[in-house]
């Protein structure tokens, strides 16, 4: 048995894949009451290794603790209890794990955005992501931008636990806000397509910083799973 020091972008299910265990043994043996919620700086013990085994990064290398506890959609932090909530460095974010079927809906979505709105939103946010759905996929999903993800099928799409920034970094997520900022966001919130080049995210339009967007609350991430 060993311990890691918990950085910042690492999850329970990064991790198990890298020290090649599970998150159910890493949450029982480090009385983990909540996978999907772990800290930044705390200590991990980890099965399977030697003590004397070193997982800590060398001097002035990693990332210090803090981060947000989930997501505002705007990234900002909001640390607690010392920590900050830790979400996905590796998973989905990892070039291995990017499947065919998220690099077709990243294409089709900045295709549906061209088309469109090219680079100025038209308001038509679902209606971007519905269209790239269809194309990718051959199937259409309704609603305005925070009901798609109530009306997304769940055989055909799974969230995932994961911040904004690193869901940026990964192409063909879905991305859904409850609300935004402008008077019709705070009633039909907003939804886009994630490129994969960790800043722009696409629907009716291209943005071209997604993370810098504020006044966005309610944040869910979906993967395609064909």
């Amino acid at each position: 048995m060993s311990t890691y020091r918990i950085r910042q972008g690492d999850t329970l299910s990064a991790l198990a894949s890298r020290f090649k265990t599970s998150v159910s043994e890493l949450a029982r043996i480090n009385k983990i009451d909540n996978p999907n919620l772990i800290y930044a700086g705390k200590s991990l013990r980890i099965p399977g290794h030697a003590r004397n085994d070193s997982f800590e990064p060398s001097k002035g290398g990693g990332t210090r603790g803090g981060g947000t506890k989930g997501s505002d959609g705007a990234g900002r932090s909001g640390g607690t209890k010392g920590g900050g909530q830790v979400n996905e460095s590796r998973g989905t974010g990892n070039s291995g794990n990017v499947t065919p079927a998220m690099r077709k809906l990243a294409t089709a979505g900045r295709a549906a955005a061209m088309s469109i709105g090219g680079y100025k939103s038209q308001g038509l946010c679902a209606t971007g992501v519905s269209r790239a759905i269809q194309n990718a996929f051959g199937f259409k999903v309704w609603g305005n931008g925070n009901q798609i993800d109530n009306n997304l099928p769940r055989d055909k799409f799974k969230q995932v636990n994961m911040s904004l920034a690193e869901a940026l970094k990964t192409p063909g997520l879905v991305l859904t806000w409850e609300k935004t900022s402008s008077r019709l966001g705070s009633i039909y919130g907003h939804t886009a397509i994630t490129t994969g080049d960790g800043r722009s995210s696409v629907s009716d339009f291209i943005e071209s910083n997604t993370l810098g967007a504020g006044g966005r609350s309610g944040l869910k991430i979906f993967r395609p799973t064909l």
